[in-house]
């Protein structure tokens, strides 16, 4: 039996995340442009493995936390509710700048790649992008029950739905790449209107983590 709470709000608020213009996502549709859509989706395939690889991570991270030390832990939770804040806000006030139309922005990689690069490429830019671990950090306790005995089993099943979701939604970007990808990421009033929604649901849950009882 798992400890998992508020899936919904859990697997919805991923989703918001993953149709929210980013790095991994210009990287899978620039190399989905340049390279074909095959290409596109292995990409998106070592993102996933580099998701997974931080959800391994944090599992048993925020397992020993919770088991060993309980002021850690809330230490943690506090610094969680403040960066989930963080971005929230940070989303939120740079959809009023002139800048925001580019933030997300890179270029798309012109050379071919094998399967082998390609794959190693996504795994590596996830892997080595150390505000992913911070973020599963941040936002998975709150999805989890504290007083529960299944925390590592609860922990690992976010982060495969987390990968999973993201994956999906990185493999649709890549099938449609030149067309409704393109379209999702250069459009500046649906790019500003998902910061809003995703910065404004990141405030939210930093609130409620913050006030969630141990």
């Amino acid at each position: 039996m798992l400890d998992i709470t508020n899936f919904g709000l859990f697997a919805l608020s991923v989703f918001l995340l993953s149709i929210t213009p980013g790095p991994d996502m210009a990287y899978v549709i620039g190399q989905s442009v340049a390279n074909g859509r095959r290409a596109g989706i292995i990409s998106a395939a070592g993102v996933a493995l580099g998701s997974c690889t931080h959800a391994v991570a944090s599992a048993v991270g925020l397992t020993a936390l919770i088991t060993a030390s309980p002021l850690m832990f809330t230490i943690i939770k506090y610094l969680g509710a403040a960066y989930l804040m963080y971005l929230g806000s940070k989303m939120v006030l740079g959809t009023f700048t002139k800048q925001t139309a580019n933030r997300h922005e890179a270029e798309p990689v012109k050379t071919k790649s094998t399967l082998t690069n390609l794959l190693s490429k996504g795994f590596i830019t996830t892997l080595t992008n150390p505000k992913v671990l911070l973020f599963f950090i941040s936002f998975f306790p709150q999805f989890v029950s504290p007083g529960g005995e299944h925390h590592t089993t609860s922990f690992l099943v976010l982060g495969m739905v987390y990968a999973l979701i993201a994956f999906l939604t990185d493999i649709a970007f890549a099938v449609l790449a030149g067309s409704a990808a393109g379209a999702v990421s250069q459009n500046r009033r649906l790019q500003k209107m998902l910061d809003r929604i995703v910065g404004v649901t990141f405030i939210g849950l930093g609130l409620r983590l913050a006030l969630t009882r141990r």
